[in-house]
This record gives C-alpha cells, structure tokens and sequence, in this order.
C-alpha cells in the first residue's frame, strides 16, 4: 500500500536522523518543539496587537507608561525566539531581564463596593478592564511558556524560552501592583492566629532523604 510506504519511508527518516549528528542548526528541532514554537510566536503576536488596541483605549498615564514598556520588551523577546527558530544558534541579541517601575508595597484589605459583572457596551471599558486584559495575556504567557520549555529539543530555543518565563511574571507583577494600588485588585488577608497556623503547617525536610545507613552486606535473607 502507498500509506504503508510512506509511513515506513517517515520512520527511516526519522531514525536516521536520530543517530545522524550532523543535522544542521535551523533542522535541529523536534516536531511537537515546532508545534510549541509556533504557538508561542502567535499568542505573541496576539499579546502585541492587543496591547496597541488597550493603549488607544487607555486614558491613565501610568498605564499607558507600562503598555509602552512591555510591548517594547515584548518585540524584542518575539524577535530573540523567531532568530532562534529560524538559525537553530544563538540569537544576535540574547534575552534581557524585564525590569518592571513599580514599588513592591501591597495594600491587604477588603473594601466594599458594587459587584463586578461584564460590560454591556464598548463605553464602559475602562483601565480596570485593560489592566485585567493585560494580567491575562502575560499570566497565560507566563504559563504557556513554562510547559513548552519543558519538552524543548534545541537547546538554545530551550533557553530562550527558559529566561522568558520570568520576565511573563515579572511584567505580570507589574500590572498587579498597579491593579493593586488603584483599587482594582484587592488582597484579603487571614485573621494573624489562622495565619500562623497555617505558615507553621510543615516542618524542614531531612536534606539526606535517608535517616537509615545502607547496609552494606545487602537485605538479609
């Protein structure tokens, strides 16, 4: 049958090319790396061009300000993966560490107010609602590229996508402060007793992970 041979035909390749070293660099990637690959360059493009719909939309400096950074960043880090793909070798440009504006202070607490529910129309879309888009994308970025690292062939895609992993949460950070300050994302906290009680849950591993001596002479018959 001509499935038959094509399929045979597929599996010699594939077995050649698993104990042929000589594959070139731009070759040098797994099929389900591609398919990864390929997704993590779309849900970019996707990132980008919704960040330029929200920086129309946005009407507080200080969001706008990170929407300038981090789709910058966000370009360059689109670019590093895409060279990597494309040469399979290290990229002209390596990835740098996203460095967010925002203080660390947290305001906990619980404020009353109305209860959220979905817009009915464009008007009501606001710099909560941006900034929440935002959070989205970086969070499911962040996670995207998390599990894609884990099953990458290439060793220098594998890195790349590696290093980008912190700089999605660090950017997702950044917005969260910024959520957090105007009131958007509010942080409960437990009660100080609960709160302890839980912190004091677990105890130290033993670092050997044997308390036991091995016993040299085997188990005894």
């Amino acid at each position: 049958m001509k499935g038959g041979k094509d399929v045979n035909q597929f599996n010699q390749q594939q077995e050649n090319r698993t104990v042929n070293p000589s594959v070139p660099p731009q070759l040098n990637h797994g099929a389900h790396e591609v398919l990864d690959v390929h997704e993590l360059l779309s849900a970019a493009q996707n990132a980008m061009n919704q960040y330029r719909v929200l920086e129309q939309q946005c009407t507080c400096q200080e969001l706008r300000d990170i929407i300038h950074r981090q789709y910058r960043f966000m370009a360059q880090e689109y670019n590093t993966l895409l060279e990597c793909l494309t040469t399979g070798k290290d990229p002209s440009m390596p990835t740098a560490q996203y460095k967010m504006q925002q203080g660390n202070n947290v305001e906990y607490g619980l404020k009353p107010g109305q209860p959220k529910k979905p817009i009915q129309s464009p008007a009501e879309f606001n710099n909560e609602h941006i900034s929440a888009q935002m959070m989205t994308l970086m969070k499911t970025s962040a996670a995207d590229k998390a599990r894609a690292a884990c099953e990458v062939t290439n060793p220098v895609v594998r890195r790349v996508i590696a290093d980008s992993v912190p700089n999605c949460c660090e950017m997702a950070y950044e917005i969260f402060l910024y959520q957090n300050k105007k009131g958007y994302y509010q942080v409960p906290q437990f009660p100080a007793n609960v709160m302890q009680t839980m912190i004091a849950s677990y105890a130290p591993a033993t670092p050997s992970g044997n308390t036991a001596p091995p016993n040299p002479q085997g188990p005894v018959q």
